[in-house]
């Protein structure tokens, strides 16, 4: 069973940029499609981006392109989330997901394991 531990939140200003970041340990990191997913206060969880096993596939929800993006550094163990030009909208608890997938394999699911969350908050 891999662990996850999420860092990088904060409290920022809007148009400021974060870099969250995701260790993971217990597990082969290599052979984890990694996800962030967010959750706003009285809000259900939903899913920001996504990166294969491999790093060779990304997908980012529609509505954040352009502003977040996802990679990852198997060497390292650990998956990061970009952020840029940060919105009040934007302000949630971000968690990591990590589900055993092939190595280009794109994955979006609420299964496999999760970190603890950092929260993200964005003034205005």
């Amino acid at each position: 069973q891999v662990h996850l531990v999420e860092s990088g939140g904060g409290l920022v200003q809007a148009g400021d940029s974060l870099r969250l970041s995701c260790l993971a340990s217990g597990g082969t990191f290599s052979s984890y499609a990694m996800a962030w997913f967010r959750q706003a206060p009285g809000e259900m969880r939903t899913f920001v981006a996504t990166i294969s096993a491999s790093g060779n596939n990304i997908v980012v929800t529609d509505s954040l392109k352009g502003r977040f993006t996802i990679s990852r550094d198997n060497a390292k163990n650990t998956a990061y989330l970009q952020m840029d030009n940060l919105k009040p909208e934007d302000t949630a608890v971000y968690y990591c997901n990590a589900k055993s997938a092939p190595p280009d394999t794109i994955v979006v699911t609420s299964a496999g394991s999760w970190g603890q969350g950092t929260q993200v908050t964005v003034s205005s």
